[in-house]
């Protein structure tokens, strides 16, 4: 254990004992003069604390505790330099050189980058630590010390460094310069670190002296004159506080510096042969995707004469065929040789979550950051005080938020390269429209970042050139042969566009069918699955969720005992293993299949369910997924055969470029030497079918108008808000480079792009969110647009515009009454307004939760406009007055309708209906019985009901009596409200 460090005691501060312990840190870990003098006030030791005041200087060190056994500090100096002017005829051999400065900072200058100097003094406090200082960098009158060490140096060392360099450089001009020459010759050679506290080793060694008279020409002060000065004028300037958290961070900080200098710098970094990056790279390939080789046209893209010059690049590939390797490649090269920022851009989560699950390691191995986008994780970090280059993986709407960032704060600069991958997404929607909006702030904003977009789908692809300044690749490169066929009832043909129809017949199928699997499986999946599971791998797509888990129960019925056995064990290890992510618990659907190797995928799994589930298939365990759209987008589990359960996605019907993206999945890679397709389609279907297997690939068109709060006026609210273009010539001039300008042709007649962002402006306007005012009173002032506060904390937290004046009101009427007993108050302010058109409540069951809450939070719900009496009138079927006066005709009419639609039965047994636990065939059943209205059901006998409806047990008897007492009372209390409403005095009566 070292000792303890030096303490000096003052006169002026009787009983006062100042402890000060020298942060001992090697150079090669502290780079920067101001970390090495943080890192030597920050160490285990209590920080220095502010010097006590005293006028007499002779007094600060006349008395003092010895530094080193029984000799001060400067009574060893003395005696030392005393002894070198005394005995010139000694040959004292030096092997270093004493160097003044800072003694409690240990400051010193960086110099060639980095590189550690061979002379260094050490600074002894005890016999096992030592701080190290270079000599050259402060000695040498060619160099005064940098900005940054001034900045951190008492006064009185500057006063010291300025009498060296004077006293240095006026030798160089005086007569005597070749004396001084022979003398720092002799210097040189003498090197003699004379330690401040010697010990026998030191002090018995002997030093040459003999050209010590010459040097002393050059001598105007004693060592010991000069040290004692120094050491005064730092014992009066007032001590720099650090935090030491401050401290610690630019330590790391200069130990990264140093690590990647030395990287940087060393003669055995590898740049090359692979496409200009090291070695590394290509047996980390073999290593974690068992790649030896590319393809040819992988090999050719990336030859292309426009990445070498880095322009921007657009490359199409169908499927499976190897796209992403290429993108991996460019994105090292920017990484690790460029030494920029790269994004990646990903249309879903669960892919953005693969893709930096694929390329940490390689992070890892080669010294980048991989770091995820895709969620709420953190914001863009400061990338001045990195030193590592980061790879962000983000999703559409993640990565907009990066880019606002960035321009923001003028870092676009920083990124060097953005990869977007499902380029054909620019045309789908409000994802495409925020697509949109992200490149061309990119375009844009930068000139020095390179964008590179691939797709399998691409078919207009001169407009997206135009809009993205890129050059074109293509090819028709797949690995593994497609095969497309489609299902038509008991019937396989396989798709040819030489045919009239589409069509050609290819075969039956051949499965026996009991009545039973009949009606359980009409459109024979279990015949298709069974052809090729458990030895090769299926996947079948889905129309939704629901439909998924369905078709993985439906099938696993249906299979043969075998099907348990193959690979047993793993499959019971992977049940546990989801039982333990859910915390003891698994899906019941999961738990049910996965014996016979089937799951479902979709984005009802957590992540990582979802990712156990996708391991378990590529190893062979499951043999089996039944999934949705997503899994088809850029998700690396492809198949022997793909099977599309129906053409359609949620209620629409397939688009080429989706079917595309599914049956690509068709085809293994070094497994399989064909891939299978076959889209299953009902009769009504057919000629739906021919249309899209024959059609071409949809074009790509802009959103921006389609998408008006989430395109349009999000765009023009966001330039002017980043200050991109704040004036409407600025505006009209960004706007022609987009998507949309390229393709203004397309615009109807009635308005022209400049009358489309000129309505869009006035909008912003009047909602509030932009102004508008005249810069200048002359005839060349302009009309400069600025962005409110509204308008700027709408864009900043991407609020939809259509939403925005809303949330609003409401955040300032929370404010006027907040309740904060519970979080339900925040919880409703919270909630995205776009979830409440898919929120369709079962009254009943509100009203129910309504009576279990406290009576605070129905306070809250009274505050925000959902009163008990509402949600009662709402359960008893009543139709809430909220039409307009000259409306009313409709009141009457577009209740009962509602309920028609509501429950799609007959009219006479909408009453029945509204009773929990009645659907329509027992509506039917009690009707038949002579139970035709709520009265009948609430004033029954459950003991009667049971004997004369059949299949009805007392349980529901029970329940569907109770539930009629309920909803009874309940519009008996409406009606009763409307009574009391009616007989209510009014209160503005003339006259009163």
């Amino acid at each position: 254990m070292a000792e303890p460090g030096p303490a000096v005691r003052r006169k002026s501060c009787p009983g006062s004992v100042r402890k000060r312990r020298q942060a001992l840190v090697p150079c090669s870990t502290v780079c920067s003069p101001v970390a090495c003098k943080k890192l030597s006030s920050g160490g285990e030791g209590p920080a220095a604390e502010a010097t006590c005041s005293n006028d007499s200087e002779e007094d600060m060190f006349g008395d003092y505790d010895s530094f080193y056994g029984n000799d001060s500090l400067l009574a060893q100096i003395d005696d030392t330099e005393h002894e070198h002017l005394q005995d010139k005829n000694k040959d004292i051999k030096a092997d270093g050189e004493l160097i003044l400065g800072k003694l409690q900072s240990g400051i010193y200058q960086e110099k060639d980058n980095f590189s550690t100097s061979e002379n260094m003094v050490i600074l002894k406090a005890d016999k096992e630590d030592a701080f190290e200082m270079n000599r050259n960098d402060l000695l040498d009158s060619n160099q005064e010390p940098t900005e940054s060490i001034s900045d951190d140096l008492p006064s009185s060392q500057l006063l010291y460094f300025a009498k060296l360099n004077e006293l240095s450089s006026g030798s160089r001009t005086s007569p005597l310069s070749e004396r001084k020459r022979k003398c720092k010759k002799s210097s040189d050679k003498i090197r003699s670190p004379l330690s401040f506290y010697p010990d026998d080793e030191h002090r018995n060694r002997p030093t040459d002296l003999s050209s010590h008279s010459n040097c002393a020409l050059f001598k105007t002060d004693s060592l010991k004159d000069n040290l004692k000065s120094a050491m005064t004028g730092n014992a009066k300037a007032q001590t720099l506080q650090v935090s030491k958290t401050k401290q610690l961070k630019e330590a790391v900080l200069s130990e990264e510096i140093c690590v990647a200098r030395k990287t940087i710098e060393s003669s055995s970094v590898d740049i090359g042969p692979f496409y200009g990056l090291p070695s590394k790279v290509k047996d980390l390939f073999r290593q974690f995707r068992g790649i030896e080789t590319l393809y040819e046209w992988q090999h050719d893209c990336l030859m292309l004469e426009s990445l070498q010059q880095r322009k921007n690049l657009i490359y199409s590939l169908p499927t499976s065929g190897g796209k992403t390797l290429v993108a991996e490649i460019i994105i090292l090269q920017e990484l690790l040789c460029r030494r920029k920022d790269v994004l990646m851009i990903l249309p879903y989560v669960a892919i953005v979550q693969e893709k930096v699950r694929g390329l940490s390691s390689f992070g890892i191995e080669l010294g980048f950051l991989v770091e995820e986008y895709a969620g709420s994780k953190g914001r863009f970090p400061p990338i001045k005080r990195r030193i590592k280059r980061s790879l962000y993986i983000a999703t559409i709407e993640k990565g907009h938020g990066l880019v606002n960032s960035l321009i923001e704060t003028e870092r676009i600069d920083d990124l060097g390269l953005v990869v977007v991958d499902e380029l054909h997404m620019l045309g789908e929607g409000s994802r495409g429209a925020m697509l949109e909006i992200t490149l061309a702030k990119i375009l844009y904003s930068s000139k020095n970042t390179q964008i590179i977009g691939m797709s399998a789908t691409l078919n207009n692809v001169g407009d997206l050139q135009k809009f993205l300044q890129a050059e074109y690749y293509t090819n028709n490169f797949r690995p593994v042969e497609l095969k497309e066929y489609v299902k038509i009832g008991g019937t396989v043909y396989a798709t040819d566009s030489k045919t009239e129809s589409g069509f050609t017949f290819s075969r039956f199928l051949n499965f026996k069918y009991s009545s039973n699997l009949q009606k359980a499986d009409p459109d024979h999946i279990v015949a298709l699955v069974t052809e090729v599971i458990p030895k090769y791998s299926c996947l079948i797509f889905c129309p939704t969720k629901k439909n998924c888990e369905n078709v993985a129960s439906m099938v696993c019925k249906y299979l043969k005992k075998e099907f348990r056995a193959h690979r047993e064990k793993e499959k019971q290890d992977l049940i546990k293993h989801l039982k333990n992510i859910g915390n003891g618990s698994i899906c019941s659907v999961l738990k049910q299949t996965i014996p016979y190797g089937i799951a479902y995928h979709h984005s009802g799994l957590t992540n990582d369910e979802r990712k156990s589930v996708e391991e378990a298939y590529s190893a062979g365990v499951l043999c089996l997924l039944a999934c949705t759209a997503t899994l088809a987008a850029g998700v690396n589990l492809p198949a022997r055969r793909v099977i599309l359960r129906a053409p359609y996605v949620a209620n629409d019907f397939l688009k080429k470029n989706q079917y595309k993206q599914m049956i690509g999945r068709a085809g293994r890679a070094g497994i399989d030497s064909a891939g299978e397709s076959i889209l299953i389609v009902q009769e009504k279907d057919k000629h739906l079918a021919q249309r899209l297997v024959n059609s071409p690939l949809e074009n790509c068109y802009s959103n921006l108008l389609l998408e008006l709060t989430k395109g349009m006026h999000s765009l023009l609210l966001s330039l002017v808000g980043l200050k991109i273009a704040v004036t409407r010539e600025e505006v009209n001039t960004f706007m022609c480079s987009t998507l949309l300008g390229v393709q203004q042709h397309l615009l109807s007649k009635e308005k022209s792009l400049s009358e489309v962002i000129k309505d869009g402006l006035e909008h912003l306007i009047e909602k509030g969110l932009l102004e508008g005012r005249m810069s200048g009173k002359n005839r060349n002032s302009k009309y400069t647009l600025t962005i409110t506060p509204l308008g700027r904390a709408t864009y900043k937290g991407s609020i939809d515009l259509a939403y925005c004046n809303l949330l609003y009101r409401e955040l300032k009427k929370g404010l006027e009454g907040l309740v904060l007993e519970s979080s339900l108050h925040l919880l409703y302010l919270t909630t995205p307004y776009d979830l409440t058109f898919s929120c369709n409540p079962d009254w009943m069951i509100y009203l129910r939760q309504f009576s279990q809450l406290s009576a605070a939070e129905q306070k809250v719900a009274d505050i925000l406009g959902v009163p008990e009496s509402f949600i009662t009138k709402k359960a008893s079927g009543q139709a809430v007055k909220k039409e307009l006066e000259e409306f009313w005709v409709y009141k009457a009419l577009l209740t009962e309708l509602t309920k028609q639609l509501t429950y799609c039965v007959k009219t006479e047994l909408i009453p029945l209906m509204e009773v929990a636990g009645v659907l329509e065939a027992r509506a039917k059943q009690l009707y038949n019985a002579g139970y035709k209205t709520l009265a009948h059901l609430a004033n029954a006998n459950p003991e009667t009901l049971v004997r004369m409806i059949e299949h009805l047990s007392r349980r529901q008897a029970r329940q569907i009596v109770s539930s009629a007492k309920m909803l009874l009372s309940e519009k008996a209390e409406a009606l009763q409200e409307e009574v009391e409403e009616l007989l209510k005095v009014p209160t503005d009566i003339p006259g009163t």
